[in-house]
């Protein structure tokens, strides 16, 4: 892989998972997604290139078909359907959320993830950002309070697990990589279903609404 090329395509995922805490409409989290999708799915378009690999090619390209093209048409059809322009608040402020974002792109370069990034062997600073984009994603899961950013969030998580392992150069089989695809696919159909179910129930995607639960 053309290694500044690649570093370019990490920067890109990395930032689209730092601006998916600050944005404040549904659609722009979706377009940030699909950004940071494509850009995962070149990377190992790139390394399918790189290794000569037909299989890989393939994963590649389904990779861009699901995160790229499907999955956004699902989260555009729902945010229309409920016309959900502005996504839910976060339960910390801003300024604080983005502290915490750069606390925790620090801590990858910490002697705690030390081991993990020597991984890269050549690449640590690619991987450090990988292992960057993991622990941002978790902390959008749990700090929106929206259940379509909480959904994006899960799905970022999986784009940094994804280049960590490609990053790292960890083997996996090109049948494990579509069957991730398959799930991600159905997880889209199902949490798309059950949002809409949230919503119709009350009137609402925030998630802070279901406190209201009753026995």
């Amino acid at each position: 892989m053309e290694h500044l090329f690649v570093q370019l395509l990490i920067v890109i995922m990395f930032l689209a998972a730092v601006f998916l805490h600050v944005v404040k409409k549904n659609s722009t989290a979706a377009v940030l997604y699909c950004a940071q999708s494509a850009a995962m799915a070149t990377i190992l378009l790139a390394a399918s290139i790189e290794a000569d690999s037909r299989p890989l090619l393939f994963v590649a390209l389904a990779t861009f078909a699901v995160k790229t093209l499907i999955a956004p048409l699902f989260f555009a059809h729902l945010i229309k359907r409920h016309q959900l322009k502005f996504s839910a608040s976060t339960y910390l402020s801003v300024p604080l959320t983005l502290i915490a974002v750069a606390a925790l792109t620090a801590l990858t370069r910490s002697h705690i993830f030390a081991p993990l990034v020597a991984l890269g062997n050549g690449r640590e600073g690619m991987l450090s950002l990988a292992l960057a984009m993991m622990l941002i994603s978790l902390f959008l899961i749990v700090n929106r309070k929206g259940a379509i950013s909480q959904m994006i969030g899960i799905l970022s998580l999986e784009n940094s697990i994804v280049a960590f392992a490609v990053f790292a150069g960890l083997e996996q089989a090109p049948g494990l990589q579509m069957g991730i695809m398959f799930d991600i696919l159905v997880w889209v159909v199902v949490a798309t279903v059950f949002t809409s179910m949230m919503y119709k129930q009350f009137g609402s995607l925030d998630v802070t609404a279901m406190q209201r639960l009753k026995e």
